[in-house]
């Protein structure tokens, strides 16, 4: 009971941290105090937080994590408004420190180290090194270090939120590593498409933020592994769909959830946009071959159910 009640605290309170920093990130590159409303936003992942903490014996959903879907709805706004910033005040980010080799990641720290050696007592001066420091980093690094933190933690959250009534563990493992794949082939998909068409088209970076938030409504439901023989709401049975339900879900994923939205945005960047590299046709070959085989598996259902 003890290690539930402090898996649920800290993972909470891992989900409140990353949309603490993704906000303050907003207000420092906005420069405006306004954009503290964003708090708002993180309050029902708090709420949700204080009731499950209290009513800890209650049975979870089976179907559909309440704490991920809040981490989603208090963190993605946040994300949002660095992308298009970071859109229309890129030639003002050459100045800065990237992150993208192990030398320039450790004179990053050496400096911090530096600059806390005159007074290291100083609690206030450490806070404002430390802020320097982050500040100092590349727009391009922030947004994808965020982008990296959000998928590790809905990963990791899944794992250690309390899992009372829900799903059994071997369903839970293979969500996880359902999980991991689609985390690995959003984060490619924002990272690097983004960054072929930012130049390109404003309009198609709206269109692929949107299809990316899309895409993150796969984290908090359970559907793709849940048995329909244990469902609390079956359907009739010996039906089809009471069958093969956790199939024909994981089809509508692949065709207008995940692949099929991936690869329409890619192929436009190919063809209209002319852009074609090779992580790009990968991804790309990788996106058709998923619908393609969620298309063949549907007909195979279909097929073999016939009387």
């Amino acid at each position: 009971m003890l290690l539930r009640f402090i898996c649920a605290l800290v993972t909470r309170s891992l989900f409140i941290l990353i949309s603490l920093i993704g906000m303050w990130r907003v207000i420092w590159v906005k420069n405006n105090k306004l954009y503290w409303l964003l708090a708002v936003l993180f309050l029902p992942l708090v709420v949700e937080m204080m009731l499950t903490l209290r009513r800890r014996q209650g049975k979870h959903c089976k179907w559909f994590s309440p704490a991920i879907f809040l981490f989603l709805v208090s963190i993605i706004p946040s994300i949002w408004i660095l992308e298009l910033h970071h859109q229309h005040n890129i030639k003002q980010d050459i100045k800065c420190n990237r992150l993208d080799s192990s030398e320039n990641i450790k004179r990053l720290f050496n400096n911090w180290t530096t600059l806390n050696s005159t007074n290291v007592t100083a609690f206030s001066k450490i806070i404002q090194d430390s802020e320097k420091l982050l500040t100092s980093v590349c727009a391009n690094d922030w947004i994808l270090a965020l982008h990296q933190a959000l998928l590790v933690l809905l990963i990791v959250g899944k794992w250690l939120l309390p899992n009372e009534g829900g799903l059994t563990r071997d369903q839970l493992s293979q969500l996880l590593l359902i999980f991991v794949g689609t985390a690995a082939d959003i984060l490619e998909f924002t990272s690097e498409t983004l960054s072929d068409v930012k130049d390109k088209s404003p309009v198609l970076v709206y269109i692929i933020l949107a299809i990316w938030t899309w895409s993150m409504l796969q984290f908090p439901h359970n559907l793709t592994v849940l048995n329909p023989n244990t469902e609390e709401y079956e359907a009739e049975a010996g039906s089809l769909l009471s069958r093969h339900r956790t199939d024909f879900w994981s089809v509508i994923e692949a065709l207008l959830i995940q692949d099929g939205p991936f690869l329409v945005v890619r192929l436009t960047v190919m063809i209209h946009f002319e852009i074609v590299h090779q992580m790009l046709v990968f991804f790309a070959i990788k996106n058709f071959l998923v619908v393609a085989l969620s298309m063949y598996r549907l007909w195979v259902i279909c097929f073999d159910s016939r009387p």
